[in-house]
């Protein structure tokens, strides 16, 4: 694997729960800046959705995010946002930069599979934090963003292709993912593009929409 893939919290996943991956070994991680999943600024693919109209500003939950490059740039595009992330410097950089730049957004220090919300999001940006989940949890995290989004939303995401499944960040293979995302709660669309990450790996850009229920 390549260099930068200890960056990513190891630990024994397969008999743990997503509360097990404390918020104290994301800190950890954050202090000794292994964070080799961080891009330094916002994903190239973000820009592009927002420059054809694909993502337009709307109600758009960010979870696992960070120190929120996306967040930022969410946030200047005139977007709603809420984040989520489970390490406390994560929240508190990312609350210390809106602060800096004169911007506004939701930001929450909380396990996604606790978090709560007062109402559904018109859209959802998945980066990292589905990689981050160990594959026995990928069913109960679809359905926390299936309840998290509105019928007819969109969930824009980015599929990390590590080539891994022991440990952070888990390979999260299409074929996978459109059976984890699958018909009848979600329709994917026909396009998916490769965005490389600086870690060596790439991601698999794609957009599905969260159906009704009555489909």
């Amino acid at each position: 694997m390549n260099e930068h893939s200890d960056n990513f919290p190891a630990t024994n996943l397969g008999v743990a729960r997503s509360a097990n991956l404390s918020s104290k070994g994301w800190q950890e991680r954050y202090e000794l800046g292994k964070t080799g999943w961080d891009r330094g600024g916002p994903n190239p693919m973000l820009s592009q959705w927002l420059k054809a109209g694909e993502l337009r500003p709307c109600k758009i939950l960010v979870p696992g995010c960070g120190r929120g490059h996306e967040v930022i740039a969410l946030a200047e595009a005139g977007f709603d946002v809420t984040a989520v992330d489970f390490a406390d410097a994560a929240v508190q950089s990312l609350k210390e930069q809106l602060t800096l730049r004169g911007l506004n957004a939701v930001v929450v220090q909380s396990d996604i599979f606790t978090f709560s919300h007062s109402h559904a999001f018109d859209a959802i940006y998945e980066q990292t934090c589905l990689c981050a989940i160990h594959p026995s949890q990928w069913n109960a995290y679809e359905q926390r963003l299936a309840r998290l989004l509105l019928p007819e939303g969109s969930l824009f995401g980015l599929f990390m292709q590590s080539g891994k499944s022991d440990e952070p960040p888990f390979s999260c293979d299409l074929p996978t993912m459109q059976t984890v995302f699958a018909l009848p709660t979600w329709q994917w669309s026909n396009r998916s593009e490769r965005v490389d990450h600086p870690s060596g790996m790439h991601e698999i850009a794609c957009v599905l929409t969260r159906k009704g229920t009555d489909e």
